[in-house]
């Protein structure tokens, strides 16, 4: 009677097991890349209204209205097929602005990418009230384009130049006529100011609509940088101009047009021409502008605020840093412009502080040994400053407020990252929150952070994730032998075993101010499950010289980037031997851009401890990188040159012992191809086996042309597994 039982118990666990594992799904390229069943919704396309108590949210095709406190539906704005041209054809919506009043959109359709922010479209003005769709130029795409604050007419840029569109009579008006391809830019900015300073609408309304302020670029004295492009019987070359470390930048001066008297005044902004002017804005209603200006080295920022009447400013603001200064958009004025908070990190953190434009008043608001992420915005009613935080630990993010006297509370603190988007009184924002292990979810709060309403959880996620086996993230932290504290996170094959030695895979980025180990979904890190779901540990880390750990953690690293990096991912190898997970003789590492650059220098420099490594579109030397981010972080190389060429792969390549497969694409206008170009020749002098992929016309993100990310991660991934799992070394 046991025996028979115990064969009842022993076909009831093989019926279970069977039912358990054919309920189980393997986690493929496929499931990731094409099918992408796992994909999670992270954003909606949420946009606030002017009255401060309704919402915009697209549903299919429909623009609905949305009560925040309530979450009623008030109706909708545009059903998408309302949207015909003149010849009755339907146009798509790519993108879209709402006039102040609510009765005129600008819709932009059949965008076509410039660079990382830039990019062409065909705009059309929508009236509401009349239904009626025309376009905003038949004289070429334009970009950038931009209601006044009254809604009667609409700024925007057409090769080089700053026009404005009067919707009443349909008259266009250039306010520059002298823009030229590659040697003038009127209203927009040049590559580098694009890429390192993070903007591209160079042209600002003043708040009563009577003047625009805009950038000129001179870059005629910039250097050209040409790549072909294929395609065609004979190729062509693709140029512009891109100022490498140590080059000539484009001279750049700021303009006010006085719409009424149709004149433009040119802003003293300093004798000297070789610095920059990064941030340009309205201060406040107070009529006054107010421009950033910093010098080559990025070591001096000061404020000066113009009269537009007048061409002098007077410096209002004024900071130094023994390193080097970084330009945000945390420069908020009140309302009346007589004050300004500003974030900055010269008491060792990054904190806000209050300043007056008399001088009167220079006082901190946050204080402590954790960061200010970003000033989110100022509430003038209730005198409040929103801002995100890694206040708890460098690996989360709250939203915070802080009163004038430094009074500070936690409106949303759930462990993780929170993040906000506030309707323009500060009344209610949208949260989006989720953790390592949790997906977005996405709800309404009013302004003290107490939850509305649920808009999106996620919900039968954790079904998907138990169907393909997905582990858990484990965060973890070791001490180096330099008596550094880094924190890491790591992925575990399923039923792991402590006692025996795993393949692993580095996961890097590593650059100034970065940060790979966030308390955050990050889309699942799906491409890493799958590394462990095939029994590779997948662990990254964040070395010296990323970011929300305080400003010599972040900074040290100037002037010599890639030391003290590569020494920390050293540590991590030894540790990951030493604690009993790592087989010494399987250690990979992968990394893309600046990750890039790290994983060939510990390929190289590094190549005692790594066996395998992954470079995407790898900077090899700083002197081929453009000159804004490299000279921020590293000087000049006139005056470096130790710097630059001591932690450069390129002098190390003599070193390479392991697998090394180098990518890039081909029409990279970022990270240059010649990187990889010279990286391959200094591994060919050496006698150096290798392999190599580019491809053809794709950007920094390899994503041009159709199957071009599926193949990337097909061919890195056969890569890692030919020599993490095989052993092969």
């Amino acid at each position: 009677m046991k025996k028979f039982y115990y064969l009842v118990f022993l076909m009831v666990l093989v019926t279970l097991s069977e039912s358990l594992h054919s309920q189980t799904k393997e986690l493929t390229l496929d499931a990731i890349f094409k099918d992408r069943s796992l994909v999670t919704k992270s954003s909606y396309w949420i946009t606030p209204l002017s009255d401060g108590k309704h919402y915009l949210k697209r549903e299919n095709d429909t623009l609905k209205i949305y009560d925040y406190k309530t979450g009623a539906s008030a109706g909708y704005l545009l059903a998408l097929q309302e949207l015909k041209n003149e010849e009755g054809e339907k146009i798509s919506m790519e993108d879209f602005s709402l006039s102040k009043d609510g009765t005129k959109m600008l819709i932009a359709t059949a965008i076509e990418p410039i660079y990382r922010h830039s990019f062409y479209a065909e705009y059309y003005i929508y009236d509401l009230q009349q239904k009626r769709l025309i376009p905003l130029s038949n004289k070429g795409p334009q970009r950038l384009a931009e209601f006044s604050p009254d809604g009667s007419k609409v700024a925007f840029v057409r090769d080089n130049n700053l026009y404005i569109k009067n919707l009443d009579d349909a008259s266009e008006i250039a306010l520059t006529t002298d823009g030229k391809i590659n040697e003038i830019i009127n209203g927009t900015t040049d590559w580098v100011y694009e890429e390192e300073f993070g903007f591209t609408k160079g042209f600002f309304w003043s708040p009563d609509g009577s003047k625009i302020a805009y950038y000129r670029f001179d870059e005629t004295r910039v250097k050209q940088y040409c790549f072909p492009k294929y395609g065609k019987l004979y190729p062509e070359n693709y140029c512009y101009k891109y100022p490498k470390a140590g080059e000539d930048n484009s001279i750049v001066d700021a303009y006010v047009y006085h719409i009424k008297e149709k004149k433009a005044i040119k802003l003293d902004t300093g004798s000297e021409n070789d610095q920059y002017l990064p941030r340009m804005q309205w201060a406040g209603n107070s009529g006054m502008l107010a421009i950033q200006r910093l010098n080559r080295l990025q070591n001096h920022l000061e404020i000066l605020l113009y009269d537009p009447s007048s061409a002098q400013g007077n410096i209002i603001y004024n900071e130094d840093n023994k390193y080097y200064i970084e330009i945000t958009d945390d420069l908020n004025f009140t309302p009346d412009g007589t004050q300004f908070f500003i974030t900055s990190q010269k008491n060792g953190y990054n904190h806000i502080y209050l300043h007056s434009t008399d001088g009167k008043i220079n006082k901190q608001l946050t204080l402590g040994q954790w960061e200010v992420d970003h000033i989110i915005g100022y509430d003038a009613v209730r005198k409040l400053v929103y801002f995100s935080a890694a206040y708890s630990s460098p690996l989360n993010r709250e939203i915070c407020t802080v009163d004038l006297k430094g009074h500070l509370k936690i409106i949303a603190g759930q462990p993780g990252k929170n993040t906000a988007s506030f309707n323009p009184n500060y009344t209610y924002f949208v949260k989006r929150w989720s953790n390592a292990n949790t997906p977005y979810i996405i709800s309404v709060c009013d302004a003290r952070g107490k939850e509305l309403r649920i808009l999106e959880n996620n919900a039968g996620f954790s079904e998907k994730a138990i169907e393909y086996q997905l582990q858990p993230v484990e965060f973890f932290s070791f001490t180096t032998s330099y008596g550094i504290t880094i924190d890491g996170w790591m992925i575990k094959p399923p039923h792991f075993d402590a006692q025996q030695r795993y393949p692993v895979l580095v996961y890097l980025y590593g650059g100034p101010g970065s940060q790979t180990v966030s308390n955050d979904w990050e889309g699942g890190r799906l491409w890493y499950q799958m590394m462990a779901l095939h029994g590779i540990v997948v662990v990254s880390v964040d070395n010296r010289g990323t970011g929300f750990r305080g400003e010599e953690f972040r900074k040290m690293t100037y002037g010599q980037l890639g030391k003290y990096e590569t020494e920390d991912q050293i540590e991590l190898a030894k540790y990951l031997v030493r604690s009993g997970i790592a087989d010494s003789t399987r250690i990979g590492i992968f990394g893309w851009s600046y990750g890039g650059f790290m994983s060939s220098l510990c390929m190289t420099k590094g190549s005692d401890y790594f066996s395998t490594g992954i470079a995407v579109a790898p900077v090899t030397n700083w002197r081929y990188y453009d000159n804004i981010y490299t000279e921020r972080y590293m000087g000049l190389p006139q005056s470096n040159p130790q710097g630059y060429d001591d932690n450069s792969p390129i002098h190390y390549a003599d070193r390479l012992k392991g697998n090394y497969l180098l990518i890039h694409g081909t029409a990279d206008d970022n990270v240059h191809f010649q990187n990889s170009v010279e990286m391959i020749s200094a591994l060919v002098k050496a006698n150096k086996h290798f392999q190599t992929m580019y491809y053809p016309d794709s950007n920094h993100g390899i994503y041009t042309g159709p199957n071009t990310t599926y193949h990337l991660y097909t061919l890195m991934t056969e890569f890692l597994y030919e020599h993490l799992l095989s052993g092969q070394n």
